[in-house]
């Protein structure tokens, strides 16, 4: 299995988000199952063509998401995501609804908020 990916350096979004946006679909999807072994920061970004630094950005971030792991000098590789993605995403709106509630916004207002947020990230 090769890893296609393309990142379009005249898209108007970072190069690091286009790599992360691209692994986690496809780690989610199932289209890279879990334990795929991913290239090396460095071998990715000259494949890419791209700084090291912005493919090791991209693996931090896809860490934090629970969408890879590293494994100190065996690699990096695919996780079982949908656990801790979902985790991520419970806590996350655990806390806005905690912050929502202190600040003194209603029930109905914070639905509406959060709806508005999501509506503006996945409809952009």
């Amino acid at each position: 299995m090769t890893l296609k990916i393309a990142v379009d350096p005249d898209s108007g979004t970072a190069p690091y988000e286009q790599l992360r946006t691209q692994i986690s679909e496809r780690a989610r999807s199932g289209a890279l199952p879990v334990g795929y072994k991913l290239p090396t920061v460095r071998g990715f970004a000259e494949e890419l063509g791209l700084a090291a630094n912005t493919v090791a950005k991209a693996y931090r971030a896809l860490e934090a998401d629970g969408v890879i792991e590293t494994r100190g000098r065996n690699g990096t590789f695919v996780a079982a995501a949908g656990d801790a993605a979902e985790r991520h995403a419970a806590t996350a709106a655990r806390e806005y609804a905690e912050q929502a509630r202190r600040l003194g916004t209603s029930r109905a207002r914070a639905l509406e908020l959060a709806q508005d947020a999501v509506r503006a990230v996945y409809e952009g």
